[in-house]
């Protein structure tokens, strides 16, 4: 089943986003029809993820990327934990449907996959604090420094937290954030199980 959405595009232009469900989605992957795309971070999937599924993380999401995975079957079914990472992939890769390229979101993601009784690979994998969180962490500590500095030390600190908002509109308006980037590579973020993990 597929539902049809309109969404507000950030030159106030609109695209029209098309959900589908979970056992819809199930179905066309087993019948080699889409290929499924996992837009959640790299440890997320590691830890739970959909067999056959494809990691390409938000934060670091390239368009031509999703075409060279969509060259077999021309069709992307993108999800997430819950379906609002997978709706702003899809709107990310608009341009892939000038070249024929359908895109769905898989309403609800992983959540709605596991409800309809669907399986997932699940790893003994030690992620520890994902990298999402610990992204917010870090912009938080650096934020309340950079007030901290402004307030005590001289007004210039304040530069700080206005180049973390300055970040935080960018990676809201693009999809894609540097810093996700940047800890993703981190050493503690390299994961390690008792067995082999594909990624």
């Amino acid at each position: 089943m597929s539902t049809t959405a309109t969404m507000n595009t950030t030159q106030g232009q609109q695209m029209s986003l098309t959900e589908i469900d979970a056992p819809t989605a199930q179905r066309m992957l087993q019948a080699g029809e889409c290929v499924l795309i996992d837009v959640r971070e790299p440890d997320e999937h590691a830890a739970e993820r959909i067999e056959g599924a494809k990691l390409v993380p938000l934060s670091s999401l390239k368009v031509e990327e999703l075409a060279r995975a969509a060259t077999s079957s021309k069709t992307i079914v993108m999800h997430c934990k819950g379906g609002k990472r997978s709706a702003e992939a899809c709107r990310l890769a608009q341009p892939l449907t000038q070249r024929g390229i359908r895109l769905y979101s898989m309403a609800g993601g992983l959540e709605a996959w596991k409800r309809h009784g669907q399986p997932t690979t699940r790893s003994d994998v030690k992620t520890g604090i994902s990298v999402m969180r610990q992204v917010q962490m870090t912009i938080g500590v650096l934020a309340l420094v950079g007030s901290a500095l402004a307030w005590f030390v001289h007004p210039a600190f304040v530069a700080l937290p206005a180049f973390l908002g300055a970040g935080l509109i960018f990676a809201g308006a693009s999809g894609t954030c540097a810093l996700a980037t940047v800890m993703s590579k981190m050493p503690w973020n390299k994961f390690r199980s008792g067995g082999s993990c594909s990624m």
